[in-house]
């Protein structure tokens, strides 16, 4: 599928002008990496990426920053918006903006409903889940936090959905989310959630006491190591696939890919101190970032 080929945002029946709108600034805000790759996508796929971000971003707030919102007021503001995609799906106008523009594109794109409601159902385990045991366990929540991202925008970037590109789609959605992990410990640690598996830590000598108090130990830097290189490898096994997506898609995709995993050197460079200064790419690094997208 070429660009060409992809319908007009403007003729499909639910989402105007402002609803993408919506989107679009929800992307530039919360989405820095993310919305400064994506703007290397044609001019007429851009309003299709912002609707998946928009779509995951509205629920991802309503779990990470609840303000005054008790569990059981999340848990009910998702079930809410489960029911309003189930029904957009199948035809009724949705009354959320990011609804709106995302149903369009998912039926334009013929995103499978599984998908976005894997991610659904991820964001509900973070109300739920505090805590992962093993490093299976937790894949069975990057599955819909991450993963069924990276599947959704198959779907909406045209690509052959070999099981080769399943898996690396998956893989890339991983790695990312694992980036995230990684940098937001502190963060995370205040929402009470911490998303380093208890046996891992266990293995390393590392406490929850560590984590509160910020301490960079020996054996967090040791640990932070290992799940570092974990996230590389995981980025490497998805760079055959970028190479072999429809071109009007490949550089957006490795951007993304080469300025989220410098996320990891950034957290290197700090000494794996991740509690007391923030990892992220600088404006230096993406523009060389962009640079080097373009001349390959």
């Amino acid at each position: 599928m070429s660009p060409e080929s992809l319908q007009a945002i403007e003729t499909v029946p639910f989402a105007d002008a402002d609803d993408y709108r919506i989107c679009r600034d929800l992307h530039r805000q919360f989405g820095t990496t993310y919305y400064y790759a994506s703007q290397l996508f044609p001019n007429q796929m851009k309003p299709r990426v912002h609707a998946v971000y928009g779509f995951v971003r509205v629920p991802d707030e309503w779990v990470d920053n609840p303000g005054s919102m008790s569990a059981a007021e999340q848990l009910e503001k998702l079930a809410h918006y489960r029911n309003e995609l189930l029904e957009g799906m199948n035809g009724k106008r949705p009354t959320e903006p990011v609804l709106r523009a995302f149903c369009d594109v998912a039926r334009q794109s013929k995103i499978p409903i599984e998908e976005p409601l894997c991610f659904l159902d991820a964001m509900e385990m973070d109300v739920r889940v505090a805590r992962y045991e093993t490093f299976a366990d937790l894949l069975v929540y990057t599955r819909g936090s991450a993963a069924a991202v990276g599947m959704m925008m198959c779907h909406v970037l045209g690509v052959n959905l070999t099981d080769e590109m399943a898996t690396a789609a998956k893989n890339l959605g991983d790695a990312m989310q694992l980036t995230n992990f990684l940098r937001d410990v502190g963060e995370d640690f205040q929402r009470g959630r911490v998303y380093l598996p208890r046996q891992e830590m266990a293995e390393f000598g590392v406490t929850d006491a560590d984590i509160a108090n910020g301490k960079v130990t020996p054996a967090w830097k040791a640990l932070m190591a290992f799940e570092v290189d974990r996230a590389r490898q995981l980025y490497a096994t998805t760079d055959m696939a970028i190479r072999q997506l429809p071109v009007y898609a490949r550089r957006p995709v490795n951007l993304a890919r080469i300025l989220y995993s410098q996320i990891l050197d950034q957290i290197e460079a700090n000494d794996y101190d991740v509690f007391h200064q923030r990892a992220r790419t600088t404006k230096t690094q993406k523009v060389r970032g962009l640079a080097k997208v373009i001349l390959t």
